[in-house]
């Protein structure tokens, strides 16, 4: 299907010239000599794209953008400034204009900035029609993603809800494994009953045995009471343990039996309790390694891998990571209120170029963070934390309108202040790490007014 835009520009020959352009590129073109005629053909027609000028007679390009935004808020609007008037234009995109275009420019820089429009509303459609079909399935609610990897987590998830088998998780912290967890039990034919998570990393050994099967009154100094254990609480329904791989080796064949036999002794005492439960585990870590090691028996990890769910670390599945900024700006604007909250291209570039070594928590946690910060109404590059916002001027590097050799200079200017952040501002280890001299560092930092 076509796109169809609307420019507005009194220049003739500029209106003409890029109508001629667009339309040979397939788009569907209207044009309006001033802004009374551009006001007037925004409030009859829906458009995909309206290109303005930021001077125009009548209305200017910021009244023009007010009404879009009121009238027709999915409407894109890129605005047309002469070089002297780049910082007034760049209050617009504040207003919610998506890109500005200095004056004079070539008809492919027209036709870059249009494409890269299309594309980031292509996106936010997406995230649209996930979001819809996602909330239709019960249960993944919170599991984001487009990716091939992801639909595979999503199949094995629904495949194996009903069944009673136990799963075992596999995933890079912050890559979600609790929501899958929570996603079985919720699709499972247990989710009425109870749902019982236990953090493995978090428990000291000496009280390990207490918390998973309780103990009896006097069993140990300080149990002043019968208390029962997470299997009990568990009965009926679900045990998440995460991190199952720090599960104390003494304790793990204690722990394949209950697994086997579904009877456990509190702590302390002689009656054997009869619990039935289905467990789902998580780990970070390599079991088979931990096995050769010898931290973790080879017994109970073939008990809980019967059906296995790996989940990817973030910067393997890119392709999932607009997905996931829209799901969290929508929590975080219902959230904080902040329900006209917008972010900036730089800012969202920033975010698609990091590597995320958090994962999805990373994410999840830098996006609030911007959140809480931003002004104006966007998010902007100094908003995110400082290893993201770093990001921003190397993406600016490659992707912004420079020749080559500006690029190179940009590239160059970039890596050597990393370097010297990374040194705390030593120079000879920062020289060290570039594989120059200090000489050749000094040179550098002289012509790029570096101090």
């Amino acid at each position: 299907m076509k796109n169809t835009i609307l420019i507005i520009e009194d220049e003739p020959s500029m209106r003409i010239g890029m109508s001629h352009s667009l339309s040979s590129s397939g788009h569907t073109v209207n044009v309006c000599e001033d802004g009374a005629q551009g006001m007037s053909a925004i409030e009859k027609k829906r458009f995909d794209l309206v290109i303005t000028d930021l001077k125009l007679p009548h209305y200017d390009g910021f009244a023009i953008l007010k009404r879009i935004k009121e009238i027709s808020p999915d409407t894109g609007v890129i605005i047309m400034t002469a070089y002297a008037d780049v910082k007034t234009a760049v209050q617009a995109i504040r207003d919610g204009a998506f890109d500005y275009i200095a004056k004079p420019f070539s008809n492919e820089e027209l036709l870059i900035t249009i494409d890269r429009f299309l594309k980031f509303r292509n996106l936010e459609l997406e995230v649209n029609r996930l979001r819809r079909s996602v909330s239709e399935k019960s249960g993944l609610q919170d599991l984001i993603g487009v990716s091939p990897f992801m639909k595979d987590v999503f199949d094995r998830i629904e495949s194996v809800a009903k069944t009673e088998a136990p799963v075992l998780i596999h995933g890079e912290s912050g890559t979600g494994k609790e929501l899958v967890a929570n996603a079985i039990h919720t699709l499972s034919l247990r989710n009425d009953k109870p749902f019982v998570k236990i953090n493995c990393a978090a428990i000291p050994e000496s009280l390990f045995e207490s918390e998973l099967f309780g103990h009896e009154k006097g069993a140990f100094t300080g149990a002043n009471e019968t208390r029962k254990g997470k299997f009990e609480f568990a009965d009926g329904g679900t045990i998440f343990f995460d991190e199952v791989g720090e599960i104390p080796l003494p304790l793990q064949p204690k722990l394949l039996r209950v697994l086997e036999d579904g009877v456990i002794t509190r702590l302390g005492g002689n009656t054997s309790i009869k619990v039935e439960v289905r467990g789902i585990y998580g780990t970070s870590r390599n079991l088979s390694a931990c096995i050769v090691s010898g931290t973790f028996r080879e017994d109970l990890f073939y008990r809980i891998n019967v059906v296995p769910v790996t989940l990817p670390p973030l910067r393997n599945r890119k392709e999932d990571i607009p997905y996931l900024i829209g799901h969290f700006l929508t929590h975080f604007r219902e959230k904080y209120s902040r329900a006209d909250l917008t972010i900036s291209r730089p800012a969202y570039d920033a975010l698609l170029s990091y590597n995320y070594p958090g994962n999805v928590r990373e994410l999840k946690h830098a996006l609030e963070r911007a959140v809480i910060l931003s002004k104006n109404g966007v998010i902007e590059v100094n908003n995110l934390p400082d290893e993201m916002s770093a990001r921003a001027d190397a993406v600016q590097c490659v992707n912004g309108n420079l020749s080559l050799e500006a690029s190179v200079r940009c590239i160059e200017r970039e890596r050597i202040v990393k370097a010297l952040n990374e040194s705390g501002g030593k120079k000879i280890e920062a020289a060290k790490a570039l594989g120059i001299s200090r000489k050749v560092l000094w040179r550098k930092l002289k012509e790029y007014k570096l101090s």
